[in-house]
């Protein structure tokens, strides 16, 4: 092998690695929090994964408690560096009854500091204190999670498909997906949604008259719920982006080509990836 042959493929090699390097710095980091009450995380958080990895150049690291009760913490939580190394945070936790103030204090913490977070259904229920069944006020002991999701959220009614409407249009979240209807799903209440929060989506869920309704009335009809079920949310003095669906509860849901699109893009949206008109940066398409 002649010297200029060797040169030449020193260079090429050194190309080949070159590009390869820069293919590998264009993944997302995303790491995904997830476990706690009222779900099957395993699946779901399996389908998330395959969801993502298979629309974004990315890697999905999952952070997994199999316990199933409102109590269920996460060890990666218990440092203040907890997300160094990842470009957002997906909050897929159940956590309702885990109200030790420090331990939130530190998840916020990352997000008020820059980090994006997408919030996903039983999230929106986690981590509250206090008379959080009526609207907190802002900056309130009691808000701070909540401030963070945009919207304030305490149940849901029974489980029944629901129809996805679209309440903007031309947010580039939702460029190039349609609305449909989803499976039997919860409808999760809107006890406010914050000044600063931009409604994307709601819901609108046929609910049959319960049994109290019928025994009153045998000829009660059934009613109508309404409630927005994503948004976007520019949270604490940077402005963190935080993007939030409360959809999510049925695998069948989680697992829906509709509903990974509109995940895949709100994380999209959350790391900055996709322009004003909805398209997405060259580096980040499949």
């Amino acid at each position: 092998m002649n010297r200029t042959f060797r040169s030449f493929l020193s260079l090429s090699i050194a190309c080949l690695i070159g590009v390869n390097a820069f293919a590998a710095d264009q993944s997302l980091k995303v790491l995904l929090v997830a476990g706690g009450c009222c779900h099957d995380y395993k699946t779901q958080t399996q389908l998330l994964k395959s969801g993502i990895e298979k629309r974004i150049p990315s890697e999905v690291t999952i952070v997994y408690n199999p316990s199933n009760g409102t109590d269920a913490r996460f060890d990666i939580y218990e440092k203040d560096d907890w997300a160094e190394g990842y470009d957002v945070v997906i909050h897929d936790e159940c956590s309702a009854s885990v109200t030790e103030k420090p331990y939130v204090a530190r998840i916020l913490a990352t997000h008020e500091n820059g980090v994006p977070a997408v919030n996903l259904h039983c999230a929106m229920h986690s981590y509250r204190w206090g008379d959080y069944g009526k609207p907190v006020e802002p900056g309130a002991d009691n808000a701070g999670w909540y401030e963070m999701i945009g919207v304030q959220s305490t149940g849901h009614g029974p489980q029944q498909p629901i129809e996805i409407n679209f309440d903007s249009g031309d947010h580039p979240i939702l460029k190039g997906l349609k609305p449909w209807t989803t499976i039997n799903e919860e409808l999760y209440n809107n006890v406010q949604v914050f000044s600063g929060t931009s409604v994307l989506v709601r819901g609108e869920q046929i609910l049959p008259p319960s049994r109290r309704a019928l025994r009153d009335n045998p000829q009660a009809e059934p009613t109508k719920a309404t409630a927005v079920v994503g948004w976007t949310n520019l949270y604490g003095p940077k402005e963190t982006r935080i993007f939030s669906t409360s959809l999510g509860h049925q695998n069948g849901t989680v697992e829906d080509d509709r509903y990974l699109d509109f995940i895949a893009r709100g994380v999209l949206w959350a790391t900055g990836h996709i322009s004003e008109d909805g398209t997405v940066d060259e580096a980040f398409t499949k």
